[in-house]
């Protein structure tokens, strides 16, 4: 095996085709489910939606020298509580893509250095029953073995790899707490050259907002091994890291000066290696929200370190407009000089670039330091990149960079680089010139506004009348303008107000019309705010014109005058009108307002109709003056309603803020008096014409739904001997003295119980 490992290691110092063919021949002879050229990977968890989210492992496959056969079809993932490592799922990911890496500068690749990207993931439910335990929980997939060929971990051939990710509980505080964990680190396939700075990108971007912080950490080895590469599931934390090399740490992980490097913020690595080989290597990236650690993610990496052809750095001068008429121009020197941009200036640099080696491509770039805006922009008569040193090629490239008139620094210092990169491997080496300036903008003078509503305010007008007046907006600097309106605690279109607009030669023109309707009418006055704008430079600058217009509005309340009862005090209750049946009542009503306005009167039932009642009601109405007259005519219909019959009388004047008046009546129908009914219970039968039959004459009156059902009577021993329907009976006891016992009956079931004694 250290033969082999010997060969791998010659195959990644010289990159030669042919061994590299060797080497994927013999591993093809290897087991099937050991994966010995795994590249790296990292855990990540996405939200969905409620309970839904996305487990997703990117595996980082060495496409080069990796078996076929260990190109898994799924994974298995398990969740762990952190407090307490238990077990809560066990996951099952599917391969659901795969791809190839690309290289940042795909004519930098080599043959013994291809990386395909493997995707699985599967969509679960985190219910927040389950998940809620406030030391949050962590993934992990388990997988044996990486590439035999790494330089810095001691017995590579049997190192394992453990993916590790830590998320928060789905709940807080009885609230969902969503999460999606950051997705880190774009994918590396470039290679880094030996005794060269080598730099890249693993930063990274959380969909939820929170703060991202990078470090280096030793990568977690675990449980897998050569024996058992791929265990059905994950074991539980802690997981074992990889033994690094004599001499090398989670902070020494690549010899070189500097050694491996990555900022904390940003997740840019940087390393100068010193030494040939592959070397893996780890990043954490944790999240924080409101300054609180709440996830976090890694990923195992390795870094490919060859010897590559001698590339020298381009060069950039910067040639301030001041120096661009001498014979010999100046270049800028950075950190000295700083470029001063005043109105009606030259405003342009001039930029020379080139590079050393023959036949080099170059190409000019831009990074603001400390602000944003802006850009200084490249002039089109020069290119931006060119070939230099080559036939037909110049040796210098020349261009022009211009900072727009609109830049305005206010004072302060900025920072551009001016950086120009040659199409070098790995990577392109680059030259920066950090350009210092303060940039001054035209002069501007703010736009005017004025109006034809004249210097009396506020406004006054009645509703219906009509207010109108102009508006003429100028800027000194013939900036475009825009005309606005607006209210101070209303919505100019809502009251129906508008403004119509158009420009004339340089002016801008506004005419503002407004009826005022009925709604409009309040105390308060109407503020209508008009604002004039211009930008000039990106920047507003506003003229405003606040016109207050009171909406004058009067009303006397209408006079009410009827034969009606006279109403009570406050809050009494309505006065009453009671007729027997048959009787008739009649009112007469008269209505008049002092402004003229159209009067209406009405007559309505609560809650009953005026004609199932035997009412009616009748009215005229008009301006100033109205008039109606009431009838009720008493009958049993009335009765049969069963209810108060209440009638509201009103008179409403028609204006923006009626003050009707009204008027209540109580109408009820009076019934006979029942309480005073005399029964009798005695008769002598004798013929001396004296109190010779029984009959009732004070039983209670007939009265609509109450009429006279009946008569029994029964004698002693309960037997009926008389009965009848006519309230006038006379009855005479049938020739058979004794006690007897009556029952009379009403149709609205009243009933009077007597006895009656028949004397001889």
């Amino acid at each position: 095996m250290k033969l082999i490992s010997t060969r791998l290691y010659a195959i990644f110092c010289t990159a030669r085709r042919g061994w590299a063919g060797l080497l994927a021949a013999w591993l093809l002879l290897a087991g099937p489910a050991r994966a010995t050229h795994i590249v790296g990977g990292e855990l990540e968890l996405e939200h969905l939606s409620g309970t839904a989210y996305v487990l997703r492992m990117n595996l980082y496959f060495d496409a080069v020298n990796g078996q076929p056969g260990a190109l898994d079809t799924e994974l298995t993932a398990s969740i762990f509580e952190r407090s307490t490592n238990a077990r809560l799922l066990n996951v099952v990911l599917p391969l659901t893509s795969s791809t190839y890496v690309n290289y940042t500068n795909p004519a930098c690749t080599v043959p013994t250095l291809s990386t395909r990207k493997l995707v699985y993931s599967q969509t679960i439910a985190l219910p927040a029953g389950t998940y809620g335990s406030p030391g949050g929980y962590y993934a992990a997939v388990e997988r044996c073995c990486r590439n035999v060929t790494i330089s810095n971990i001691q017995v590579p051939s049997a190192a394992a790899q453990t993916f590790y990710l830590e998320f928060p509980a789905v709940v807080r505080g009885g609230q969902p707490f969503y999460d999606s964990t950051p997705r880190i680190f774009p994918p590396l396939a470039d290679y880094a050259c030996r005794n060269e700075l080598f730099y890249y990108d693993f930063g990274g971007t959380d969909a939820d907002g929170d703060s991202l912080a990078y470090d280096l950490v030793t990568p977690l080895n675990g449980h897998s091994s050569t024996t058992v590469p791929k265990p059905a599931e994950a074991a539980p934390a802690p997981y074992a890291p990889i033994n690094w090399n004599p001499g090398l740490s989670a902070q020494y992980q690549i010899p070189g000066n500097p050694t491996l490097q990555i900022n904390g913020r940003t997740g840019r690595l940087t390393v100068r290696p010193a030494n040939l080989g592959l070397f893996v290597f780890g990043v954490r990236c944790a999240e924080y929200r409101r300054g609180e650690k709440i996830g976090e993610c890694r990923r195992d990496f390795q870094l490919m370190v060859l010897n590559c052809a001698a590339n020298r750095p381009p060069s950039v001068l910067v040639l301030p407009p001041a120096a661009m008429s001498r014979t010999a121009p100046a270049a800028y020197q950075p950190g000295r000089d700083t470029l001063r941009l005043r109105p009606g200036a030259d405003r342009c640099v001039r930029l020379r670039f080139t590079d050393p080696d023959p036949g080099s491509m170059l190409t000019l770039s831009l990074h603001p330091v400390n602000f944003a805006g802006n850009l200084p922009t490249f002039a089109t008569t020069a290119p931006t990149s060119g070939r230099v040193h080559a036939a037909g090629a110049p040796d210098t490239l020349t261009a022009s960079l211009c900072f727009p008139d609109c830049l305005n620094s206010r004072g302060q210092v900025f920072l551009l680089d001016v950086i120009v990169a040659d199409d070098g491997c790995s990577l392109p080496r680059r030259d920066t010139v950090r350009v210092a300036f303060i940039a001054t903008p035209p002069p501007n003078g703010p736009p005017r506004l004025s109006s034809t509503a004249g210097p009396a305010l506020p406004l006054h007008a009645r509703v219906g009348e009509v207010v109108a007046f102009d508006l003429a907006a100028t800027d000194p600097d013939n900036d475009p303008l825009t005309l606005t309106m607006s209210g101070g605690d209303f919505t100019p279109a809502a009251v129906g107000a508008a403004l119509a607009q158009a420009v004339d030669g340089g002016r801008l023109q506004g005419h503002f019309a407004w009826r005022v309707p009925c709604a409009a009418v309040r105390d308060a006055p109407y503020v209508f705010t008009f604002t004039a704008s211009a930008a000039p430079c990106g920047e507003a600058q506003a003229a405003a014109l606040a016109v207050p217009v009171v909406v004058d509005y009067a009303n006397a309340a209408p006079v009410l005058a009827a034969t009606l009862p006279p109403a009570g005090p406050a809050g009494a209750l309505p006065p009453v009108v009671r007729l027997p049946v048959g009787g008739t009542y009649t009112a007469a009503l008269s209505g008049t307002d002092a402004d003229r306005d159209g009067l209406t009167m009405t007559a309505t039932g609560r809650g009953f109709d005026l004609a199932a009642a035997g009412m009616g009601f009748a009215a005229q109405n008009g301006p100033g003056q109205a008039s109606g007259a009431f009838r009720w005519e008493a009958n049993c219909a009335t009765v049969a309603l069963r209810r108060a019959l209440i009638v509201d009388f009103a008179l409403v004047d028609a204006t923006c803020r009626p003050l009707p008046q009204t008027r209540a009546v109580r109408f009820e129908v009076a019934r006979p008096d029942s309480a005073a009914v005399t029964l009798y219970n005695v008769i002598t039968p004798n013929g001396d014409r004296q109190n010779e039959t029984f009959r009732l004459p004070d039983l209670p009156a007939d009265f609509c739904d109450a009429q006279f059902a009946s008569l029994r009577i029964f004698s002693r021993w309960g037997q009926q001997v008389y009965e009848t329907t006519d309230r006038d009976f006379h009855w005479g006891g049938q020739g058979a003295a004794g006690v007897y016992y009556y029952l009379v009956r009403y149709t609205d079931g009243r009933r009077y119980k007597g006895w009656l004694e028949v004397l001889p």
